[in-house]
């Protein structure tokens, strides 16, 4: 039944290229490993230990001799142990290997000390539960990088960490769908979805379980619906690249710059932005230095990240920060247009007869037309959903390089929801897998250069972000507020001066004529005040800079707390830097991340391009 359900999955591909993530312990993975490369698939095993320990257990040596002669890569003298050893080299080699290797001398003392005392129940215990916690490990690697999990299980537990039933059950609650493949009757299979559904069993037909398993295929290599492969292709594919940012759309930031402090209030806000074939030996020459020069690395993987992951990252960031000008400083430009119309309306009052009011009226005009003009050009350019698009695919891919070194990722059900489409989620997928795990081995010393050379520095990077902005945003809305509230108090000033003077004229303390000659400057004074007031008002509700300030501070106390973990980490002893700590601090800070889009999304979310009204 295996084989037919490889089968579906090969049509349904249609071509397309397939891999097959297996730890490669014996019986089903074996059988698995072996269909996979006959059908072409590319082959690749997150093991549990390092290739030589994974050799001398699951070629499951009967006594400490043979185990060692395996670690030595030397064959036993027992052939039935040495047939089951050439069979897991000869799938190593033919596959890419991750192996989780950082406590392969700890767990090879364990089974030598179990082997040489066979009747030692705690020697026994303790060994099979650290192959658990390391097969668990290994299974959440598995799941992390696969669209889909085979399960051949027998349905009796999954309280058994790292056992069939228990990674069927972690990858279910990852969102990852599952083929359930019943061990006693093979014969029936089913697709599952969630948890829940392993108490139920299926009345459905064959035939439609092969569908589901058909379309679950599809979903994994095809974005869904036909908009939302055309949203990427507008934001990714056929959009003109722009070296520099464009002065006409740089008020939003200019308004930051004004009111934010730090610096030249007037300097140049001209940005150029990064060619995607630049970065390597940019911006991105860092990273792919500590990448290659990681303990053991994998030399395929720095070239693979730079071209795939690197320069669709600096694409999507590109095109992020020009249509983040475009909407953002569009939209401020609103504001100022709606308030300068306002103001221009009644400007002749004070200085001009009504002959020459036409061109404060034709001045006026112009402005409201051309908030409307950017309005619909915003719209129909869709600046706003693209904005959002390519940010979030930016923000998935700057970060990836760190999470694929270390084997870790996203599962595909714990990736967020856009409500205009979920392609950048599905592109980002697409980066990740089209590169895939690197073929090396995670000693402690890989580990403690991952840690130190890209994970903190990364942390540190993100944390001088994030302190910067939330200074420079939260002092942009208290200067904002601040002066939109002199301008009323203004307003309220200029209004009752008027009446000032319009009851001492009564009183015949001043002029009688003083009311008559100032009323029109007052009644200019009184629109124009208001006016600049309610533009900076709304160009402050517009930016929300004290809201994305918060979201900035709470992202730094979050990334603090990771970097203490990790200075902890990389101050303990040698022996306390293990895979799992590791890549438990990398999905953190992709966590981080994650919610930072999640709520930068619940702010601008709703605040397409209109008009200010």
């Amino acid at each position: 039944m295996l084989a037919t359900v490889l089968d579906i999955i090969s049509a349904a591909a249609s071509g397309e290229a397939v891999r097959l993530h297996t730890l490669l312990a014996d019986g089903t993975d074996h059988l698995a490993a072996q269909s996979a490369l006959a059908r072409g698939w590319e082959l690749v095993a997150p093991l549990p230990f390092g290739r030589a320990l994974n050799c001398a257990i699951n070629a499951h040596p009967a006594t400490a001799d043979q185990a060692r002669a395996l670690l030595d890569g030397r064959d036993p003298q027992d052939p039935g142990v040495s047939a089951g050893a050439a069979a897991i080299r000869d799938l190593c080699a033919r596959a890419r290997l991750f192996e989780l290797s950082d406590a392969d001398d700890e767990i090879a003392a364990l089974h030598q000390a179990m082997l040489a005392a066979p009747g030692d129940v705690p020697a026994a215990q303790h060994f099979a539960t650290r192959v658990s916690q390391r097969v668990e490990l290994a299974g959440r690697v598995m799941i992390e990088q696969s669209d889909l999990l085979i399960g051949v299980w027998d349905g009796v537990s999954r309280s058994f960490g790292g056992g069939t039933g228990h990674t069927i059950g972690v990858a279910l609650m990852m969102g990852a769908p599952v083929v359930l493949i019943d061990a006693h009757a093979p014969e029936h299979w089913r697709v599952l979805r969630s948890v829940e559904a392993l108490q139920h069993p299926s009345t459905e037909p064959d035939a439609e379980q092969a569908d589901h398993l058909a379309d679950v295929v599809r979903a994994a290599l095809h974005p869904a619906g036909d908009g939302s492969v055309r949203h990427a292709m507008a934001a990714l594919g056929v959009q003109k690249w722009r070296d520099r940012s464009h002065p006409l759309f740089h008020l939003y930031r200019r308004v930051e710059a004004v009111f934010g402090g730090g610096g030249n209030r007037l300097r140049s806000l001209r940005q150029t932005y990064e060619k995607p074939e630049a970065i390597a030996t940019g911006s991105g020459q860092g990273l792919l230095r500590a990448l290659d020069t990681l303990p053991g690395a994998d030399p395929a993987f720095a070239p693979a990240i730079a071209q795939r992951i690197l320069q669709r990252f600096a694409w999507a960031d590109g095109l992020s920060t020009r249509v983040s000008d475009l909407y953002r400083g569009g939209m401020a430009a609103n504001f100022v247009a709606s308030g300068l119309a306002i103001v221009v309306g009644t400007a002749y009052l004070p200085f001009f007869d009504s002959d020459v009011k036409w061109i404060f009226a034709l001045t006026e005009f112009l402005l409201l037309c051309s908030i409307l003009a950017v309005t619909s050009y915003g719209r129909r350019a869709r600046w706003h959903a693209r904005w959002f698009e390519t940010r979030r695919v930016a923000e998935y891919l700057r970060l990836a390089p760190i999470m694929m070194a270390l084997g870790t990722a996203r599962a595909p059900g714990h990736w967020p929801k856009g409500a205009g489409g979920n392609w950048p989620e599905f592109y980002a997928l697409q980066s990740l897998r089209e590169v895939g795990l690197p073929q090396v081995a995670t000693t402690r010393e890989y580990l403690r250069g991952a840690l130190h050379g890209l994970l903190d520095q990364h942390i540190a990077g993100q944390l001088e972000y994030h302190r910067a902005k939330a200074r420079r945003l939260a002092t942009t809305h208290a200067n904002l507020d601040r002066l939109s509230a002199w301008m009323f108090q203004l307003a309220v000033l200029s209004v009752a001066s008027y009446l000032v003077v319009r009851g001492a004229a009564a009183l015949h303390l001043v002029p009688h004529d003083w009311p008559h000659e100032l009323s029109k400057i007052f009644t200019f004074l009184g629109v124009l005040f208001p006016a600049l007031g309610g533009m900076l008002a709304g160009i402050r509700y517009f930016g929300d800079f004290d809201r994305f300030a918060a979201i900035s501070e709470v992202s730094t106390e979050k990334l603090e707390v990771v970097q203490h973990r990790a200075e902890l980490l990389l101050a303990a002893p040698a022996s306390a830097l293990d895979y799992a700590s590791v890549a438990e601090l990398a999905r953190a800070t992709d966590d981080i991340v994650v919610t930072e889009i999640e709520n930068w999304q619940a702010v601008f979310g709703g605040k397409h391009i209109t008009v200010p009204v």
